[in-house]
């Protein structure tokens, strides 16, 4: 990605913090008398320590020249040295031409290093707010549990939809309407129903099944599961992703609101289930208590 004049600037910065540093550490007397100060050792002790905070400023800015942080630690560092060499100017009495010389130099770097800041800032919150709005636009999840079982067995659970809500417990029930269309209906907020209708997009025997919302749906959203042999003939992979996004601009997180939880963890746990219903029968321990809002898991029978 091209790197934008803000951030070419700060690289300039970079390099500046770089070499000052490196003459502050190597030659602090020079540095003293190049800027009015006394060259005695309590001056050039602290230009050695000024110089180490600007090696390390200067090398966080050239390993991320877009992070504003480190820009706005420059400009810390410029305020305590315009401190440092007027107070020193001041109580030393020497060299009032130089020391006013430099500290006019580093109001100016001061100012450079604040707008650079700035610019970067500014860059910063608005690509927050770019990547906050996509992900409000779209949100994907994607989990996986390994089930002791065959493939050929587990994908036939999975593929008659009625299964479903023996397991993931936000649902109410999933009834097939014929031509690959199914019924859905699930458990919402405040005891609320909401229905919807899906597709099957995609049914691999024994690999993949697919399906997404039909249109007219209260939210738009998908889901595919994947089978594979697990390693070690361990049973199956199982591998569930989930997308939902708004059909208009505004997105109320009907999915986050009807699962009770953030989705991935919701998946997690209905997979647990799954991985019980398989295994044992029926689901016998349930995580249904981390939120309030959630449903006590349902037997393999469907009762509760």
């Amino acid at each position: 990605m091209p790197r934008t004049q803000s951030q070419n600037i700060a690289s300039g910065l970079g390099w500046f913090s770089i070499g000052l540093g490196l003459a502050e550490v190597a030659a602090p007397g020079a540095v003293a008398s190049l800027v009015g100060l006394p060259g005695n050792s309590a001056t050039r002790n602290v230009l050695r320590v000024f110089g180490i905070r600007e090696l390390a400023t200067g090398i966080g800015i050239l390993k991320n020249p877009g992070e504003p942080g480190w820009i706005w630690a420059r400009v810390a560092g410029d305020a305590l040295d315009i401190a440092a060499l007027w107070t020193g100017a001041q109580s030393n009495g020497r060299d009032t031409a130089r020391s006013a010389t430099a500290t006019a130099a580093l109001i100016g770097l001061t100012v450079m290093d604040a707008f650079c800041g700035a610019q970067l800032s500014t860059a910063s919150k608005d690509a927050g707010e770019r990547n906050g709005s996509k992900a409000k636009r779209s949100n994907r999840v994607s989990r996986s549990i390994i089930v002791d079982r065959p493939v050929e067995e587990v994908y036939r659970f999975w593929h008659d939809f009625g299964n479903l809500p023996k397991f993931m417990t936000f649902l109410e029930s999933v009834e097939s309407t014929g031509d690959r269309r199914s019924h859905w209906t699930a458990n919402g907020p405040a005891g609320a129903q909401v229905e919807w209708d899906a597709d099957i997009v995609v049914d691999e025997p024994n690999r993949e099944i697919a399906w997404s919302s039909a249109e007219g749906a209260p939210f738009k959203n998908s889901g595919s599961v994947r089978f594979e042999p697990a390693p070690g003939n361990r049973g199956t992979l199982v591998r569930v992703e989930m997308e939902y996004a708004p059909f208009g601009v505004v997105f109320p997180s009907v999915m986050g609101k009807m699962l009770g939880v953030d989705v991935g963890q919701r998946i997690q746990h209905d997979l647990r289930n799954f991985k019980q219903v398989l295994e044992l029968g029926e689901v016998t321990r349930s995580d249904a208590s981390i939120h309030a809002a959630m449903h006590p898991a349902r037997p393999a029978n469907g009762h509760a």
